[in-house]
């Protein structure tokens, strides 16, 4: 299966707690805001991290399972 997401650390999970407790439902709208930001500001790294949290947030969001399940 095609890799959906990729997180790099703990620290990137944590950070996806806080947007998730600061924004609710609308975390992946906060996360596509900031990868959008750091693309206009042409800083590639940044934008790829918060496009990855996106993605993430948005298969947090989802109500059944993706990939494998044990």
């Amino acid at each position: 299966m095609e890799e959906i997401f990729y997180i790099a650390d703990r620290a990137s999970i944590a950070q996806a707690e806080e947007l998730i407790r600061e924004f609710g439902m609308l975390a992946v709208d906060e996360a596509a805001a900031r990868s959008r930001h750091y693309r206009e500001l042409g800083n590639a790294i940044r934008f790829c991290e918060w496009r990855q949290m996106e993605r993430f947030l948005s298969l947090l969001a989802l109500d059944m399972a993706v990939g494998t399940v044990h």
